[in-house]
């Protein structure tokens, strides 16, 4: 790389992202905390010139039911859990943004379109699990042409695509590349990373955010199956009122100096949620992170970059 760089990719699902786990009675705050968050992250990212990449879930894009129904795709998911299909749930859901905020998010969708340096993403229509056992065969590819048709409705031809869950297969890769999509976010590599990791992993995940254990997850963009993988680099994890939040934060900004230093890349992901409480704490780790970029992008020309500009990266030093 002729310059270092540094990525924020954010997963922008509303309620779709946490239907399967948790009820909106116990996780609604987070959800709509996570909203009042969103402007003020536009906010600074325009105050400090940060560029960013937005995975938009295609059910939130709407600011209604009528024409959420409209752009349904061809076939549905059949997951053998049927806990995990979405689409069970929309006779439930209320009938536009005003009434129901938990699942439509049409107006945040535009203010980050409205935003300099702001990609939209895919985060596929439903909220897809890649890797949940699934009978339709062809839903994964009838999400993705859905979730497109969503953003077109919009004006975005979406080429970034980012998996729910970290979940995919190489089979995935090639329907996104038969689709139009240049760019995805890959796993670090370590094993604790595997999307579907047992309980003992996810505690090692858990413990190396505030200790090293796993180095520095430089993002190295390369090329997987004709895309291009920008990889994560860490999770910003949400604050906490315990006395730990130095600890994460001192993790991160030494990887980003460490990547500054190698010439590479650092990319940082999270969800609009994940500020939805103890908000000012989340805002005080952010602006400490943007203002250590600052400080790499005058010692080290480091460059804020959206993926699709990162990915782009590549392109350069191969010509």
């Amino acid at each position: 790389m002729k310059h270092p760089f540094f990525t924020i990719s954010i997963d922008f699902e509303l309620f779709w992202g946490m239907r399967d786990v948790i009820s909106i009675k116990e996780y609604g705050k987070n959800i709509i905390g996570g909203r009042k968050a969103i402007p003020r992250i536009l906010k600074l990212f325009e105050q400090k010139n940060i560029h960013a990449t937005w995975a938009v879930v295609g059910f939130i894009s709407f600011s209604n039911k009528e024409e959420l129904i409209d752009y349904l795709p061809k076939s549905f998911p059949e997951y053998l859990n049927q806990k995990l299909n979405p689409y069970s749930d929309l006779k439930k859901i209320g009938l536009c943004e005003k009434e129901d905020p938990y699942h439509y998010g049409y107006s945040l969708v535009k203010k980050i379109i409205d935003t300099h340096g702001m990609e939209i993403a895919s985060h596929s229509f439903s909220h897809f699990y890649c890797k949940e056992d699934n009978k339709n065969k062809n839903s994964f590819r009838d999400d993705l042409i859905a979730s497109k048709k969503s953003l077109n409705r919009l004006g975005v031809d979406p080429k970034t695509y980012i998996f729910c869950r970290n979940q995919y297969e190489d089979k995935h890769l090639k329907i996104l590349k038969e689709n139009g999509f240049k760019v995805f976010r890959g796993n670090e590599k370590n094993i604790i990373f595997n999307p579907k990791a047992n309980k003992f992993f996810r505690l090692i995940r858990l413990i190396d955010s505030f200790i090293n254990i796993t180095g520095s997850n430089f993002s190295k963009i390369h090329i997987s199956n004709g895309l291009i993988n920008v990889p994560a680099s860490r999770f910003l994890r949400p604050a906490s009122k315990f006395k730990t939040e130095k600890f994460k934060v001192t993790r991160i900004l030494n990887n980003m100096t460490k990547a500054a230093k190698n010439k590479t890349g650092f990319h940082l992901w999270w969800h609009p949620h994940n500020f939805g409480q103890n908000q000012d704490q989340n805002f005080k780790n952010l602006e400490k992170i943007i203002n250590h970029f600052e400080t790499l992008k005058d010692s080290y020309d480091m460059k804020s970059l959206n993926m699709l500009e990162a990915s782009q990266l590549l392109t350069i030093s191969n010509d």
